[in-house]
C-alpha cells in the first residue's frame, strides 16, 4: 500500500503532477477534434513533458542521492546554492563583513579608481573595544602633508643598475591567469604613476612590453621565458630577456601566499600557441611548475643563482619572493648570506592571507605564515645578521588601503605590493570565480567575449587613479602621525585591542632584535632554537 501511496507522497508529488498534466494535456490534443487545440496545449505540454523527463532522469541517475529521492524539486536547492554567494553579497553582507575583502574596502578601492568621492559619514562602523582592532597614533604637531610620491632605492653595493621604486605597486600575476586585456591596463597604468607591475611566474607577454610600464620580472621554478626543453634554467636566454630597458628588477619565486610548497599543472587543452611561446613549453604538452627549483638545492647555492641573476640581467637589481614556512630554513638563507658574502638587494615576503590564483582548502586556509608576522620575522633576522641595510623587503599579503600600507611598514617592510587591489580596480566585483575561466568582469578570463568587456583606456585611468589616491591618503595618514616618510614609520606608532580593557603597542607584540644579535647568540625564544637549527650548506634543520 505504502509504495502505491507514493507517487503522491511530497516527495514525489511535483513529478506526479507534471506527469499527470503532460498525459492530460496529450490526451487533449489527441482526442479533442478542434484542430486549433494543439495552438493552445503545445507550450504547457512542452514544458510539463521535459518537467517529467527531467524528473524521470533525476530517479534513474546515481550521482545525488537528493534528486533520486526529491526528484525535479531537488534542482531548487542547486540553484539557491549556484546563487548564494551573490545573494550573501548584494543582500545580506554589512559594510564589514565578507571575505576576503569586506564590502567597505572593496567601495574605497572602486571610489579611488574611479576618482570619486571616497569619504565616509556619521562615524566608524567599526567596533573600536573589539579583541583585535588596531588603530594608528596621531600626533598634536602633525606635519604638513608631503608632496613626494615616496619613492625607496632598491639595489645594494653589488647592484650597478638600482632602481627607484614606488613604494606600492603591482603585485604578482601571470599572463593566462590574468586577461590580456586585464595585463594591458596595469601595465599602461603602471607606466602612467610611475610605479612597477610585477609580471608573475607565466613571463613576460607581449601585452607587458605593449605599454612600456616597469616590469618586475619572477621567475619561477618552472623558469617560464627561459628555460630549456627539459624544464631547467637557460642562462643565455634569460640573458637576453633580462637586458631589455622595461625590466627593472629580476626576482625568484620560491613560494606563493596562496599555496606555498605546491607546484602547478597548466593542462596540455589549455597551452595554447601564444601561451607555448610566452612561457617557453612545447604546444601540446602539460606545462608543469614544479613545487622545488632544479637550479639549486642548497641556501649557499640559492645565493649563487641570486648573483648569478644580477650578474646575467646587467647588474640589475635581483632578490626573491617567499612565503615564511620553517624559521630555521630563512635563517639557513640568512647563514648562507654571511658565509658566502652574496646578498639578495631584496625580499618580498608574502603571506598566507595573499593570493589571486586558486589553491587547495588546506594550503589557502592553514599553510604559511600570515604576512605581518612573516614580514617582521624578515626585518630581524637581518638586523640580526647586519644586513638589513642592504636588502630591501617588501610585502605582499591582502593590501588595499593606505592604513594596509602604513602597518606593514612600521613592522619592517620598505614597501608594498598588492594584486587583489589592482584587481578591484579594473572592476573585480569578488564574484570567486577567477579559476573557472567565467570572470563576470574580464579581468581573469581567457575568453575573448569576456575580456572585451574590459575596456582597456578607461582600466588605464582606474589603475592610475587608485594607486595615487591611495598614496595621497597615505601622505595624510602620515602627516597627522607627524612623519614626512614611511622610513620613519615604527611598530610604536601602532596599538592593537588586546581584550575590552587591554591594549598592547606593535612594540610588544613585534619586539625587536638588535643589530647583530643572531650572531652574538640570542636568547630570544622566536630566533634562538631555529638559528641553531639552520645551515647554510642545507635547508634541513641540523640535528
Amino acid at each position: 500500500m505504502e509504495t502505491l501511496l507514493l507517487p503522491f507522497s511530497p516527495r514525489f508529488i511535483v513529478l506526479t503532477t507534471c506527469a499527470v498534466v503532460t498525459a492530460l494535456l496529450l490526451a487533449i490534443g489527441v482526442f479533442d477534434h478542434n484542430p486549433k487545440i494543439w495552438n493552445v496545449v503545445m507550450v504547457p505540454l512542452l514544458i510539463f513533458g521535459a518537467l517529467t523527463l527531467l524528473g524521470i532522469r533525476d530517479l534513474v541517475q546515481k550521482n545525488h542521492a537528493v534528486l533520486r529521492n526529491y526528484p525535479i524539486s531537488a534542482h531548487v536547492r542547486f540553484l539557491l546554492e549556484e546563487i548564494r554567494p551573490e545573494m550573501r553579497q548584494y543582500f545580506f553582507e554589512s559594510e564589514k563583513d565578507g571575505m576576503p575583502f569586506s564590502r567597505d574596502t572593496r567601495a574605497v578601492v572602486y571610489q579611488r579608481a574611479k576618482a570619486v568621492l571616497d569619504k565616509r559619514p556619521f562615524g566608524t562602523q567599526e567596533d573600536v573595544y573589539r579583541e583585535g582592532y588596531e588603530w594608528m597614533h596621531h600626533s598634536v604637531a602633525p606635519k604638513p602633508r608631503a608632496d613626494e610620491k615616496f619613492r625607496i632605492t632598491i639595489g645594494g653595493p653589488d647592484c650597478t643598475k638600482p632602481y627607484s621604486a614606488s613604494v606600492f605597486n603591482i603585485s604578482a600575476m601571470s599572463f593566462g591567469a590574468l586577461s590580456p586585456n586585464a595585463v594591458r591596463a596595469l601595465n599602461a597604468g603602471a607606466r602612467k604613476g610611475g610605479f612597477a607591475h610585477d609580471t608573475g611566474e607565466g613571463g613576460v607577454s607581449p601585452y607587458h612590453r605593449e605599454m612600456g610600464g616597469d616590469i618586475i620580472w619572477e621567475i619561477g621554478s618552472g623558469y617560464f621565458g627561459c628555460r630549456n626543453r627539459d624544464g631547467t634554467f637557460n642562462p643565455d636566454e634569460f640573458a637576453r630577456v633580462a637586458g631589455e630597458d622595461q625590466i627593472k628588477m629580476v626576482e625568484l619565486k620560491i613560494s606563493q601566499g596562496a599555496k606555498p610548497g605546491h607546484g602547478g599543472v597548466l593542462p596540455a587543452a589549455k597551452v595554447s600557441e601564444e601561451i607555448s611561446k610566452i612561457r617557453g613549453v612545447p604546444l601540446g604538452e602539460d606545462c608543469i611548475s614544479p613545487a622545488y627549483h632544479k637550479a639549486f638545492s642548497t641556501p649557499l647555492q640559492m645565493m649563487e643563482f641570486i648573483a648569478k641573476m644580477r650578474q646575467l640581467s646587467g647588474g640589475k637589481p635581483a632578490g626573491f619572493k617567499m612565503c615564511i614556512g620553517h624559521p630555521w630554513e630563512f635563517l639557513a638563507i640568512c647563514k648562507a648570506m654571511k658565509e658566502s658574502g652574496l646578498y639578495p638587494d631584496f625580499i618580498v615576503v608574502d603571506g598566507n592571507e595573499g593570493g589571486t590564483g586558486a589553491a587547495p582548502l588546506e594550503f589557502m586556509d592553514h599553510l604559511g605564515m600570515p604576512m605581518r608576522e612573516g614580514v617582521n620575522f624578515v626585518h630581524n633576522a637581518l638586523v640580526g645578521i647586519n644586513a638589513r641595510d642592504r636588502i630591501k623587503i617588501g610585502a605582499s599579503g591582502k593590501i588595499a588601503t593606505a592604513f594596509d600600507m602604513a602597518r606593514a611598514m612600521a613592522i619592517g617592510a620598505d614597501w608594498c605590493n598588492s594584486a587583489r587591489g589592482f584587481m578591484f580596480a579594473l572592476g573585480c566585483i569578488q564574484s570567486l570565480s577567477c579559476h573557472t575561466d567565467r570572470c563576470p568582469t574580464g579581468v581573469t578570463s581567457q575568453d575573448p567575449i569576456r575580456n572585451r568587456a574590459l575596456y582597456v583606456p578607461d582600466k588605464i585611468e582606474r589603475v592610475y587613479n587608485y594607486h595615487h589616491s591611495t598614496l595621497h591618503a597615505l601622505t595624510e595618514l602620515l602627516a597627522a602621525a607627524g612623519l614626512e616618510h614611511t622610513q620613519e614609520l615604527r611598530p610604536i606608532h601602532f596599538s592593537q585591542r588586546s581584550s575590552t580593557t587591554e591594549v598592547c603597542s606593535f612594540a610588544e607584540l613585534y619586539p625587536a632584535l638588535r643589530p647583530g644579535e643572531l650572531l652574538e647568540g640570542t636568547q630570544d625564544r622566536r630566533f634562538r632554537d631555529a638559528w641553531a637549527m639552520a645551515r647554510a650548506d642545507s635547508f634541513q634543520p641540523a640535528s
